[in-house]
């Protein structure tokens, strides 16, 4: 069947089953789930979310999977990690404490903190061009924005993809299938690493956005369907599902919404197996535009200046393409003077020498080398602060130098992913949903940097 694209109609739309939430209407999506961004998340939680969160950490700290922060040393786990486990059961502290267990020993199983850190970066690039992007960009919430096209994934790339993602280079090392992922897989979950460790953290510690202490948690994603036939959905299904199934299980609760646009006709036919793919929560998620309703339902949740020009935007981004970092980005960042952009591969926050900084790592490996190379620095402000680059040039004094190498020790003895972001500084729900701030002892303020990784147990 030709994958040229057709109108929707809105009986195409409103024929599907109405608890799937999927409705466009002339002022835009009526529906963004059950826990709409901020609602379920830190800082605006109700008194029984609040208790189940409560109740989740000691029955994980009980299991020996988490160990919370304590005199300045990092905990296993964020608070915004744990509370995605939470939202994707709905708050049933035990449903969500199996899913956390499972997903435990799954990172343990596939070395999922090593293979991000150590990645061949080649291998990374090779997946990173076949799946969603960030575009560098965020919505009007302040949460990123991705583009995924699928034409690409024809069925020549998927084929020579499957046999050079039959084994991955992590540090001169391959690594093949294990008992619960299969070889090919393995590098997507990467890219789900890049989102959790880069990308919302980043959009975490910018503050020109609402809700501008409640940490990031979740993306958007523009799925662009155009000029995808029939056979092609059919031969992604498999590989689709497997990594929709995956993602799930293990990376819950961070999509916020997906649209779905350029469906040609027979789209209502191919979703009808596609929503078995995702539990109920995330199918609310997922909407499809018509070509009428896609630029308008778009400005609705992200700015003109966002919304790339193939979508009808003003921003020049292309698939494939490294973010193009707002302004608002690129005024909190100073790059080291020999980058002046992004590098190809894996990057990862780690504390910056002066408090109130981070710093962007470039991590991967390179011909079997372990890549460590600072990139950028970060420094967190309020909307209408001058910017304090004393704060990113200035010399650290004797104190912060001691109290940073502390942390690269921790990094040495525990692991990159490990390491705290704001000097062993948390952020912790009060119980009335309102946020209170346990500054660190050189009177820091960040708030949400350590954003998403799940780290080693524990009695691992």
């Amino acid at each position: 069947m030709s994958g040229e694209t057709s109108p929707m109609s809105k009986t195409d739309l409103t024929s599907m089953s109405q608890p799937e939430r999927i409705k466009t209407t002339e002022s835009g999506i009526l529906n963004t789930g059950e826990f709409g961004y901020p609602q379920g998340h830190l800082g605006h939680l109700t008194d029984s979310q609040q208790d189940a969160l409560e109740k989740f950490k000691n029955l994980c700290a009980e299991k020996g999977l988490y160990q919370p922060s304590s005199n300045g040393i990092p905990g296993t786990h964020d608070e915004t990690t744990l509370l995605r486990f939470l939202r994707a059961r709905r708050f049933n502290v035990h449903d969500a404490w199996h899913q956390f267990s499972d997903t435990e020993k799954w990172r343990m199983e596939n070395q999922i903190d090593n293979l991000y850190d150590n990645i061949d970066i080649s291998h990374y690039e090779e997946t990173r061009k076949l799946y969603p992007q960030w575009t560098g960009r965020r919505d009007k919430r302040g949460i990123p924005v991705y583009v995924f096209e699928v034409a690409p994934l024809n069925h020549k790339t998927m084929s020579a993809y499957a046999k050079s993602s039959a084994s991955t280079v992590v540090s001169n090392t391959q690594i093949k299938s294990t008992p619960t992922t299969p070889a090919r897989l393995l590098r997507i979950f990467a890219l789900y690493e890049n989102l959790t460790n880069f990308v919302m953290p980043l959009c975490s510690a910018l503050l020109d956005r609402p809700n501008n202490r409640t940490p990031i948690s979740q993306s958007n994603n523009i799925v662009d369907i155009s000029g995808v036939g029939l056979k092609q959905f059919w031969n992604l299904r498999s590989h689709m599902q497997d990594a929709s199934t995956l993602a799930t299980a293990h990376y819950p609760e961070t999509l916020d919404r997906i649209f779905i646009i350029g469906a040609p006709s027979f789209f209502p036919t191919v979703w009808s197996w596609i929503k078995r793919w995702f539990d109920p929560i995330t199918t609310s998620k997922i909407f499809i535009l018509g070509p009428h309703d896609t630029l308008r339902t778009l400005k609705t949740f992200i700015e003109p200046t966002n919304i790339p020009k193939k979508y009808g935007g003003q921003l020049q981004y292309e698939y494939g393409m490294p973010p193009v970092l707002d302004p608002a980005e690129a005024a909190h960042m100073t790059f080291e003077p020999t980058h002046s952009k992004w590098p190809q591969g894996p990057v990862r926050w780690v504390p910056g020498e002066v408090p109130g900084t981070m710093q962007a790592m470039a991590v991967g490996s390179i011909d079997g080398k372990e890549r460590r190379e600072i990139i950028a620095k970060l420094v967190q402000r309020l909307p209408g602060e001058e910017t304090p680059a004393e704060s990113v040039t200035r010399t650290p004094t004797a104190t912060e130098k001691q109290d940073h190498q502390n942390n690269l020790d921790l990094v040495q003895s525990n692991g990159i992913e490990n390491m705290p972001l704001a000097n062993g500084q948390v952020s912790e729900p009060m119980a009335n949903g309102k946020e209170k701030i346990l500054p660190d002892s050189n009177g820091g303020d960040i708030i949400g940097m350590n954003n998403g990784s799940t780290n080693t147990p524990v009695n691992a």
